[in-house]
């Protein structure tokens, strides 16, 4: 089987991450994989990562927004070319341009990728709710939806996309990759500055708005109030208007000396190590995170808020709180400091159980297989209830 995924770019992201992952798997089993990429990489982790792996990659050198027809041209040649099997695009702007191609390759199996809840449009422009839209109506045509969350799939439903095309397979996270590691935690650690009586609280997220980390900055204010051994660090870049946005309110609330700001690292292994405790504050739009699966693994305990499946990802080892609530936010982070009841062992092994690459790929493979077949399959590791 051939595989021609399609994604904007190969960023450091939860969704880029994932693909990478099984890219890698499904080479690993014999298939043909290729990833193809609006724009051109800077030769970044996760390109050489799949270089390494022997997947090869085609850069569509995408010169901007506007850049619409030449580039639909490029991308046409490029499948031409390649002759893939699968058409596998993620996220909405790779999906709609999947659709695109349906007509002109009919033997070609289209299969979209979802990484998002229900998303609060009102926070973007008018661009990004034009693509929305046009993702409701164009989602009939897709073969197959595969989609990282139950959240997420119950979401889009409600948005008219096809509940008969949408499959659910959970993201997979390396536990090799995010493990504990003691020597990590105290380097990253000594790097910041924070002292070994001092409580960290950290974020791993893009400065989003469905990220939420206003909500975070009001629950820190209220509890440094409280407690003086506590410090945040913001992991993650984004924006720099909303960067300094954000660097504002936390100057406002008196966090200035109680909070790191801290772009985008490749070791994030090692920065959920030096973690006391993760938060999770997104608002809207999460469907899988990432982040919670990855510090879990590294036996990092988690508050999260009920936006997706993050409340599913943690299960009985993490504290679930309502999104856009600083009061409960603070009161579940201060309840992890009091007196943390999870075992970092159990709060791994729920990942380890749960959470496999192996799953990722043999669900996936799954899917694509009776797709080729010309059927969607009945009976996976994936389900059409939402997991309790």
């Amino acid at each position: 089987m051939k595989i021609f995924f399609l994604i904007r770019s190969l960023g450091l992201g939860g969704a880029e991450r994932q693909l990478v992952l099984l890219s890698k798997g499904l080479h690993d089993r014999g298939h043909e994989v290729v990833v193809a990429t609006f724009y051109s990489g800077d030769g970044g982790p996760l390109e050489r990562e799949l270089l390494q792996a022997g997947v090869r990659i085609r850069p569509l050198h995408k010169q901007g927004r506007w850049d619409v027809v030449a580039f639909l041209l490029r991308l046409i040649r490029v499948v031409r070319e390649e002759r893939p099997d699968i058409v596998h695009s993620y996220l909405p702007d790779p999906n709609l341009m999947g659709v695109v191609l349906k007509p002109l390759f009919p033997t070609i199996r289209i299969v979209w990728g979802v990484r998002t809840s229900i998303m609060d449009l009102s926070r973007y422009d008018w661009l990004d709710r034009l693509s929305f839209k046009l993702n409701c109506w164009l989602s009939r045509f897709a073969d197959a939806i595969i989609v990282n969350s139950h959240g997420g799939r119950e979401d889009h439903i409600t948005s008219d996309y096809p509940a008969e095309k949408m499959v659910v397979i959970h993201n997979g996270i390396d536990t090799e990759r995010f493990r504990p590691d003691h020597e990590a935690r105290r380097s990253t650690r000594l790097g910041w500055n924070v002292k070994d009586h001092e409580r960290l609280i950290g974020i791993v997220a893009r400065l989003d708005p469905m990220k939420d980390h206003p909500t975070l900055l009001a629950a820190a204010a209220s509890l440094v109030r409280k407690r003086n051994n506590v410090r945040f660090i913001c992991v993650g870049d984004g924006p720099a208007h909303y960067r300094a946005s954000l660097q504002d309110l936390a100057k406002t609330l008196g966090l200035t000396e109680h909070v790191i700001w801290e772009g985008a690292r490749e070791d994030v292994s090692s920065v959920y190590c030096a973690f006391d405790l993760l938060v999770s504050s997104s608002s809207f739009g999460e469907g899988f995170s990432n982040v919670i699966g990855e510090a879990m693994a590294c036996g990092v305990p988690c508050v999260v808020t009920n936006v997706g499946d993050s409340a599913w990802v943690v299960g009985d080892q993490g504290e679930v709180v309502p999104p856009k609530n600083p009061v409960a936010l603070m009161q579940a982070i201060e309840k992890l400091l009091n007196q943390n009841r999870y075992d970092p062992a159990e709060i791994r092994q729920r990942v380890v159980d749960q959470l496999s690459v192996s799953s990722l790929v043999t669900n996936t493979e799954q899917v694509l297989n009776a797709l080729i077949q010309g059927s969607m399959p009945r009976t996976v590791g994936w389900t059409r209830a939402r997991p309790t």
